[in-house]
């Protein structure tokens, strides 16, 4: 079963990737690692991203494309894998399919912007240790202190609530017209992001399942 997971950032889609790929016993693959593991591994089409991003431009989709292709020709993906952060374009899927790509499933985890917003811009993180917090679901004994060591909690600039609607604005702008893309395919299923994870894989599994 091969699947790709969509969302906006702060939906939770790859740690709803991240509990199916558990489940099913299928790699979850991620952009990112593939490419900083091809440039280390000193791949062909590793060493074309290296050279590209030496000289400061974009990773081509060509040299994604190779790279996952590589990626999937692997033994542990012969049940499956999970594409996560990879396609964010229509062009990319478009790629995707002219290479040969069988993709079954496209599940979209879908949360409103609002409650992303309030999601990501209520997170706070521990200066010294690192510890998660959030003010309204998760908050410190101390306001702005940590529990753990005691040290100082702040909003990340990620987090802050300009960054969020900005990252949300290019989501929509870039990402979400994969939506029609692939419901046009029949492959689309929409999962409604719940408050807890658990609620929500519930539905994700419901929908990988069907």
């Amino acid at each position: 079963m091969n699947l790709i997971f969509l969302g906006a950032p702060g939906a939770g889609k790859g740690t709803q990737a991240e509990k199916i790929s558990e489940a099913f016993n299928i790699p979850q693959i991620s952009t990112g690692n593939i490419l900083r593991e091809a440039v280390k591994n000193g791949t062909e089409y590793g060493l074309k991203a290296k050279e590209a991003m030496e000289s400061g431009a974009l990773v081509s989709d060509e040299i994604v494309i190779g790279i996952l292709q590589d990626r999937i020709a692997k033994d542990d993906c012969k049940n499956g894998f999970i594409l996560d952060g990879f396609p964010r374009t229509v062009p990319q899927a478009e790629a995707l399919d002219a290479m040969g790509i069988k993709i079954d499933k496209v599940i979209e985890i879908d949360v409103p912007d609002e409650k992303i917003k309030n999601r990501l811009s209520g997170r706070r993180v521990c200066e010294g240790c690192g510890a998660s917090y959030h003010i309204e679901y998760n908050p410190s004994k101390v306001d702005g202190i940590c529990d753990k060591c005691g040290a100082k909690t702040v909003i990340r600039k990620d987090d802050q609530p300009e960054t969020v609607l900005e990252r949300l604005a290019v989501y929509h702008e870039k990402t979400a017209p994969l939506k029609d893309y692939y419901a046009n395919q029949g492959k689309l299923v929409t999962v409604e992001g719940q408050e807890e994870v658990a609620d929500t894989y519930k539905l994700t599994l419901k929908a990988v399942e069907a």
